[in-house]
């Protein structure tokens, strides 16, 4: 992944369609474009300015392969910082192997996955976390997790690490000439304003940390899981809430014997919706692992909506209740969201009844659409959506989430050791390791074992 060879790959994804773009880039990636392109107006691929496209033919020989559009991009101006060369064909499968066939029996090679990107890197276009950023960006599947990876792609969060490793800096370089001059004992670095900063970096490092428990949900979905007794509107939530028919719907308890998902975006947040198997006692062996599984899902949930049959509180209320502390006993830390169904089939009479017993209590018919928008509200309610709203930098990477934890336990060291009055060759010490850790984030520090994990995960072309 580390030549400075010329390579190749499809940029678009692969099938048929109106076109495709295959991508070149390295030092020799005009000149070869250039043997095999024949502009319509005559023109010298080499010859022309960065960040133009020009109309022509792909040929070998004799032979025409296609009629594209080739994009000029020459270095440093470019994605990856060196010459690319984009060739917009046709999308025919035909078309876009003779192409790429034809570059790679001349000089080319197939690109690994990520290795665009990889070189964008290593040529200092993008930092690591920016890079990372572009995987998130493709990735992203609702409003949320677009905007986070676009804040992070522009460089919003390396911009704050690098400015709090700047400062740092500063002051170990302050500290470390200290230690040149230890016979004389004089302070270079003014220990009150050091202690600020030290508290001013713990406190970022906190904000970042607390940010990933929203980020980490964002990112990979909200697993919201639906459970209550057979027959109390589960499945037909579900539809109303993808407003389509995914699930059966039927009067017969115990239609639903195993687990339902689907995925849709409210306010910008993608929630994953679990339909389970109604909770009661039943020898049907299907139905018993069924019922199984909607425990093991309540487990793996964020949050749990818990529906009843308002239609029969009067008569089961003490049985729901029951099995809702259950719920609430097992589960302590999830939000449990208490919702009545078939509203439309009581009086006002009964909805006061279960409202005084259950004050959390909210009314739905998921048959008619009554209270779905307010539950759809108390979902997203429920998540810490104010950094978002604010674009505030929101940690979604398990890589940097770790190595934020190591620079915070370091940093505290470092607190601890200026409470405590230890010389400068210690504090040295442990300033060195936190400076370590915001390295790693964005790629100051690394080594060949992280980035080729890192961009393994990348699709080939990117």
């Amino acid at each position: 992944m580390f030549h400075n060879d010329t390579i190749i790959a499809l940029a678009t994804p692969s099938g048929s369609g109106a076109i495709a773009v295959i991508r070149l880039s390295g030092k020799d990636a005009i000149t070869l474009a250039s043997t095999f392109f024949k502009s319509v107006s005559g023109k010298q691929l080499e010859k022309q300015k960065t960040h133009t496209v020009h109309l022509g033919h792909i040929v070998e020989g004799p032979r025409v392969i296609d009629e594209v559009l080739v994009t000029v991009f020459k270095n440093p101006n470019s994605y990856t910082g060196e010459h690319v060369i984009e060739i917009s064909c046709h999308g025919s499968l035909y078309i876009q192997q003779e192409i790429i066939q034809l570059f790679l029996r001349n000089g080319c090679r197939m690109a690994n996955a990520g290795e665009f990107t990889l070189r964008a890197f290593l040529n200092g276009k993008l930092d690591l976390s920016q890079a990372e950023a572009v995987a998130d960006l493709i990735a992203s599947d609702n409003e949320a997790s677009h905007q986070i990876a676009m804040q992070q792609m522009r460089g919003g969060f390396s911009n704050e690490i690098k400015q709090l490793r700047d400062e740092l800096m500063n002051f170990a370089s302050l500290i470390e000439l200290e230690l040149d001059f230890a016979e004389e004992d004089v302070e270079f670095a003014n220990r009150d304003e050091f202690y600020k900063l030290v508290d001013r970096i713990i406190h970022v490092l906190k904000r970042l940390i607390d940010s990933f428990a929203v980020g980490n949900v964002i990112k990979n979905g909200i697993p919201v899981a639906i459970v209550g007794e057979p027959n109390v509107g589960k499945s037909t939530l579900l539809n109303a809430l993808l407003n389509e028919e995914r699930a059966i719907v039927s009067e017969i308890a115990g239609t639903t014997r195993d687990t339902i998902e689907d995925e849709i975006s409210i306010g910008g947040i993608g929630f994953r919706f679990i339909d389970t198997a109604g909770i009661r006692d039943t020898e049907d062996v299907v139905e018993s692992i069924g019922i199984r599984k909607t425990f093991e899902k309540i487990g793996q949930a964020q949050v749990v909506i818990y529906l009843f049959d308002s239609t029969k509180f009067e008569v089961l209320g003490p049985k729901f209740k029951v099995e809702l502390e259950k719920i609430k006993n097992k589960y302590p830390q999830k939000p449990v969201l208490v919702i009545a169904n078939k509203v439309d089939k009581v009086d006002d009479i009964q909805i006061a009844k279960m409202t005084s017993i259950i004050p959390e209590l909210q009314l739905l018919s998921a048959k008619t659409g009554f209270g779905v928008e307010v539950l759809t509200n108390s979902l997203l309610d429920l998540i810490n959506t104010g950094a978002l709203r604010n674009n505030e930098t929101i940690i979604t990477n398990t890589r940097h989430y770790d190595s934020l934890l190591k620079a915070f336990e370091e940093m505290q060291k470092v607190r601890y050791g200026l409470d405590s009055g230890l010389s400068g060759d210690l504090l040295a010490i442990d300033i060195r390791q936190a400076l370590h850790h915001f390295g790693e984030i964005t790629g100051e520090i690394s080594n060949d074992d992280l980035l080729g994990n890192i961009f393994a995960n990348f699709c080939i072309g990117k």
